[in-house]
């Protein structure tokens, strides 16, 4: 089966229930209008009402029309589409139109540069670029050199003079099943890496990986009809994406929330009766903070039906997850590992049974294996480091046009994530560190995962990140980048102090002062904190959070 052909689906079973919200905060509520007949969503601008919602006729009706406008305009079967858009009612209908035509989808983050837009646009060989107003300085910037783009489409009101309406255009088309027999090996997507590692790789998967996404979803989550997932993270990255997957394949509801104040999550998940929630690691933490000063009293809110939280695209501190329990204590827990390569989350799933197990990331997920191998690919001993490998109908065909780093990362039908990890007695994975990020100090593998986890268990500090710096005896010391909460201070002695539980070499031997900074995944971006403190001298000092 191709992923479509659910959305078709639940249009022909479910086709007045609600299938996607829109809610936006930051829009006065007072002026707000609830929009939901599709001709008005159609004509308007995204993001402008407080809540639009469409049914699952509506959206796929939608993506029927935004299939047969490329279809109207000669587009070929294979021809590469991009979307730069922020999260919006229209951001789906248009990715699966995409798929209805027989095109690859190309979503593209947002936080992309104008330089990087083009890069990636150039990477992918796309035709046909889609994006909104958000974008327009970055695209007026860069448009005369998009010698490739042959159809530019406006999703927006105040369209740019090199670009095309697309929600005027989408009216006038049909909103039938466009005639395109599709296959489960056909090409689909591209998605690019986060870039953490390096400048972003196109990475290309087929249908079949795509659905392979909705089983394992729904397997781990158990997303039922009566479910409603609250999307807060980008639609552009697989995670998100993914995630909603099992809500598509039980034709259950999905609130996208252009918005990430506490305030804000919680009211939404109030109002709209929300009872799963996918959140990065810094959203929980000022989820909670936010309790633990005051600022947010849970008695305002209704959140008995809010079942599960499970979290991922990164790391999770054990510490985060015991203070989670101690305010909601009937939540579901869960985390799942993955990354772009394996189409996001899932091949590796701790499962809401496992709570003891807080720390690890799980064993193989649904339709999924997992290996830990040393450097020449051989299974390493239980309990031993090694590279973490996986293997299962969601690993990429390749990195689109990059033969070498293709042959790099698979090997046959295994996919090498570059994710140090060990497995315990009981078969549980717990990550150690990137392979590229472990320090080398003296001989002494240090893993800068397992010094951030514990210094996150000071109160003090918001959010850490710890590098490798050169250093002219050992080769590499350790740094330890600290951010600390608003309203406190902190000393460099006081980090000290607290470190003397660890062993020795494992200490920090810098400490420096500042904000960390995440990626929209949530990721710590680790190149930027290399590039800005592996050249020239340490600045430390003393900063008040």
């Amino acid at each position: 089966m191709v992923i479509t052909e659910l959305l078709e689906r639940n249009a022909r079973l479910y086709p007045s229930d609600t299938a996607l919200v829109e809610v936006n905060p930051s829009v006065e509520r007072d002026n707000a209008v609830t929009w939901r007949e599709a001709s008005l969503i159609e004509s308007a601008s995204p993001g402008a009402p407080y809540r639009r919602e469409l049914s699952w006729k509506d959206f796929d009706r939608r993506a029927n029309r935004f299939a047969n406008l490329l279809l109207s305009r000669n587009v070929k079967r294979g021809t590469k589409v991009a979307i730069l858009l922020m999260n919006c009612l229209e951001w789906l209908p248009i990715y699966f139109g995409i798929l209805k035509a027989g095109c690859i989808a190309v979503p593209m983050n947002y936080r992309y540069s104008s330089d990087e837009i083009k890069y990636c646009l150039e990477l992918a060989d796309v035709e046909v670029f889609v994006f909104g107003p958000e974008f327009i300085s970055r695209v007026d910037s860069i448009h005369n050199d998009l010698k490739d783009i042959k159809i530019t489409l406006f999703v927006g009101n105040d369209t740019p003079e090199y670009a095309e309406n697309c929600m005027t255009l989408i009216r006038y088309c049909s909103s039938s099943l466009p005639p395109i027999a599709l296959d489960e090996n056909d090409h689909a997507a591209i998605y690019f890496s986060s870039g953490t590692t390096g400048f972003p790789k196109a990475i290309l998967h087929r249908h079949k990986a795509l659905y392979c996404s909705c089983l394992t979803e729904q397997k781990h989550h158990g997303q039922q009809k009566d479910d409603v997932f609250l999307c807060i993270p980008p639609l552009y990255h697989t995670g998100a994406k993914m995630h909603w997957f099992g809500s598509l394949l039980s034709g259950s509801k999905t609130v996208i929330l252009r918005g990430i104040k506490p305030e804000w999550i919680l009211r939404t998940i109030t109002e709209e009766k929300c009872t799963i929630v996918w959140l990065l690691v810094p959203w929980a933490q000022d989820i909670l903070d936010a309790i633990d000063s005051g600022r947010i009293n849970l008695d305002h809110y209704l959140l008995d039906q809010w079942r599960l939280m499970h979290i991922g695209a990164q790391p999770v501190p054990p510490s985060l997850i015991h203070r989670w329990k101690k305010i909601f204590p009937h939540h579901q827990y869960d985390t799942n590992y993955g990354l772009s390569e394996s189409l996001g989350p899932g091949c590796v799933h701790l499962g809401v049974e496992n709570i003891d197990k807080v720390g690890a990331i799980g064993k193989a997920g649904y339709l999924w294996e997992t290996k830990i191998i040393d450097d020449h690919g051989e299974p390493v001993k239980q309990g031993e480091v090694g590279e973490l490998a996986v293997k299962g109908p969601g690993v990429m065909l390749e990195y689109y046009n990059n033969p070498k780093a293709t042959e790099e990362i698979l090997k046959g039908d295994w996919l090498y994530t570059g994710d140090m990890a060990r497995e315990d007695e009981d078969g549980f994975i717990y990550l150690v560190d990137r392979k590229k990020d472990v320090v080398i100090s003296g001989g002494e593998n240090i893993y800068p995962v397992q010094i951030e986890d514990f210094l996150r268990r000071n109160d003090k500090i918001k959010d850490v990140a710890v590098i490798g710096i050169p250093d002219h005896r050992l080769g590499e010391i350790t740094a330890a980048i600290i951010e600390i909460k608003d309203g406190m201070t902190c000393t460099e002695e006081e980090i000290n102090d607290f470190c003397e539980e660890l062993p020795r070499y494992k200490r920090p031997k810098k400490i420096i002062f500042e904000k960390v900074p995440r990626n929209p995944t949530g990721k710590i971006e680790k190149p930027v904190l290399r590039a800005k403190y592996c050249k020239g001298r340490l600045v430390e000092s003393q900063i008040t959070g």
